[in-house]
C-alpha cells in the first residue's frame, strides 16, 4: 500500500456537509483507493453502435444524425469476431491492471441485456449480451472491473433536448416546447435503474466512470441528474467502489473519489482548493475514443510510455483507450501500440506499478522523469534524452547506495563530487552533494531507459 494519505487524504479538508451515508475518514478512503493508487495503468474501451459509421463515438451529434438515421446501425450491429479473452490478455501483457468499458455511451445503446430498454445488443443481430463474456474474460487475467455510464442519453424519449443533443431545437422557445411532453423525472429513474442492474449483476465493480456534466445555459449539472441520490445508490451497492468527478458534486469533498483530465497532461499533481488528489488522466492512442477509420493521428509507442511515466510522476493514474472495430476486434494500429507499451513494460513495469511522485526534495535531472516507489524505497530516472557518458544528479551524494540500469539490472558506477569546485576533466562545477552516475554511450534497446536507485 502507498503511503499517500498526507497528499490525497488530508485530514484537515472537512467534508463539506456530508450526507451521513458518505462520511468517510481519510484513512478509509486510503483503504478504499489503495489498490487503484498502486495499479498505475488501465485500458478503457469505446465500444457502440458507433463503430459501424467509424468515424468517432460523437458522430451522432457532429453529422446530427437523426434517430431514424441512426436505426441502421442498431440493425446490422454484429461483432462476430469478439473475443474478450483476447482483449484481456492483451491488455495484461501491457501491464495495465484495470479496465473500463462503456457500457452505455452518449447514443444510449447498451452493451448488457438490460430489462430497462429495447435499445441494447440483445436486440441486435448479435443477439448475446457483450458485457459478461468482457468481465469474466478480464478477470480471469487478474485485471479489475470498471464500467463507464453516460449520464446523457440521445436515444430515451425523456431526455431533455439541450446544448449537446444532436436534435436540439434551433432557440430557446422551440427547445422549452419540445420538451414539454417529456418528462426528466423518468430518466432520473432509468439510470437509477439501470445502474442497479450493472452494479447488482456482474460482481463486485471497481471504478465507475460516469460521464459527463455541462451546468449553465442549455446544459445539465447535478440537479438535472439527482447527482447525490445516484452516488447514494451506487455506495449503497458497491460500498468500495471508485467514482471519478463528472456528476457536478466537485463542490464536495465527498461527491467524487478522483478527478479526471482529459486528453490533457496536467503540468503537475493536480490539487483542489490546495490540495493534492488523486487524479486519472483518461487518453487515446489517436484523436478518437470509439474506432475511427480514417482518423491518422496516432501517438508513437514511445510517447505513450512517456505518457504514462509522465503520469506517474506526478501521482496520477493512466487510462489508455482503445475503440474495437465493428467485428468486434482491435484493429492492427491499436495492436501495435498494446504490444509496444507491452515490450517496455516487460522490463520496466516496477517502475510504474506501485510508484507514484518522487519526494520533494529529490530534483530531476535534465531531460529526465522521476518515479518513486515508497514500500521499496527505489527511484526510477527515466531518461528522456540518452546523455553522453554520464548524467549529473544534484544533490543526491549519500542518499543511495546502488545504481543500475533497469532493463537488463546491469550496474551503473557513480562519484560523489568532494568539493565544489570545477572537474578537471569536464571544466563543470558541481555541488559537494552532488553524484554523477557514468553511462555508457549508447543507450540501452528499449524506447525510454530507466534507471533504478537504491535509496538510502
Amino acid at each position: 500500500m502507498l503511503m499517500l494519505a498526507s497528499f490525497l487524504f488530508p485530514a484537515e479538508i472537512p467534508a463539506q456537509n456530508a450526507p451521513a451515508w458518505a462520511l468517510e475518514t481519510p484513512e478509509q478512503k486510503e483503504k478504499r483507493m489503495a489498490w487503484w493508487t498502486h495499479d498505475r495503468l488501465g485500458m478503457f474501451i469505446h465500444w457502440g453502435l458507433y463503430s459501424l459509421p467509424a468515424r468517432g463515438e460523437w458522430v451522432k451529434r457532429r453529422e446530427k444524425i437523426t434517430g431514424a438515421d441512426y436505426q441502421k446501425y442498431f440493425e446490422r450491429f454484429n461483432p462476430d469476431l469478439y473475443n474478450p479473452k483476447e482483449w484481456a490478455a492483451r491488455a495484461r501483457a501491457a501491464g495495465m491492471k484495470y479496465m473500463v468499458v462503456t457500457t452505455k455511451h452518449h447514443e444510449g445503446f447498451c452493451l448488457w441485456d438490460s430489462k430497462h430498454t429495447d435499445y441494447k445488443v440483445t436486440n441486435t443481430p448479435h443477439g448475446k449480451d457483450l458485457i459478461k463474456p468482457l468481465v469474466d474474460a478480464f478477470r480471469a487475467e487478474g485485471i479489475r472491473i470498471g464500467f463507464y455510464y453516460s449520464l446523457i442519453d440521445w436515444h430515451h424519449p425523456d431526455f431533455h433536448y439541450d446544448r449537446h443533443h444532436p436534435q436540439c431545437p434551433p432557440t430557446p422557445e422551440k427547445r422549452k416546447a419540445a420538451n414539454a411532453s417529456s418528462d426528466m423525472g423518468k430518466y432520473r429513474q432509468y439510470m437509477k435503474d439501470q445502474l442497479t442492474e450493472l452494479l447488482t449483476q456482474f460482481g463486485r465493480i471497481d471504478e465507475l466512470f460516469m460521464d459527463f456534466s455541462y451546468p449553465g445555459e442549455n446544459g445539465k449539472g447535478h440537479a438535472d441528474w439527482d447527482a447525490e441520490g445516484l452516488l447514494q445508490l451506487v455506495r449503497s451497492l458497491q460500498p468500495e467502489i471508485l467514482v471519478n468527478s463528472r456528476m457536478d458534486l466537485e463542490h464536495t469533498d465527498w461527491g467524487w473519489d478522483f478527478v479526471t483530465p482529459e486528453q490533457f497532461m496536467p503540468r503537475r499533481w493536480p490539487e483542489v482548493r490546495g490540495r493534492r488528489v488523486p487524479w486519472e488522466t483518461c487518453q487515446t492512442f489517436s484523436g478518437a475514443w470509439g474506432y475511427h477509420r480514417d482518423e491518422h493521428s496516432w501517438k508513437s509507442v514511445r510517447q505513450l510510455v512517456v505518457m504514462l511515466a509522465e503520469t506517474v510522476s506526478k501521482g496520477g493514474n493512466l487510462l489508455l483507450n482503445t475503440g474495437p472495430t465493428a467485428r468486434g476486434v482491435f484493429d492492427d494500429r491499436a495492436i501495435a501500440r498494446l504490444d509496444g507499451i507491452g515490450k517496455w513494460m516487460q522490463f520496466h513495469r516496477r517502475s510504474i506499478h506501485g510508484c507514484t511522485q518522487a519526494p520533494d526534495d529529490f530534483t530531476a535531472p535534465e531531460n529526465c522523469l522521476l518515479t518513486y516507489n515508497p514500500a521499496t524505497k527505489r527511484l526510477y530516472i527515466h531518461v528522456l534524452e540518452w546523455p553522453f557518458k554520464s548524467l549529473h544528479l544534484p544533490g543526491y551524494a549519500g542518499r543511495f547506495s546502488y545504481a543500475q540500469l533497469l532493463n537488463d539490472a546491469s550496474e551503473i558506477k557513480f562519484r560523489t563530487q568532494t568539493h565544489a569546485q570545477p572537474d578537471a576533466h569536464t571544466t563543470e562545477t558541481s555541488g559537494a552533494k552532488d553524484v554523477m552516475l557514468t553511462l555508457p554511450v549508447e543507450p540501452p534497446p528499449v524506447t525510454l531507459p530507466v534507471i533504478e536507485l537504491f535509496l538510502e
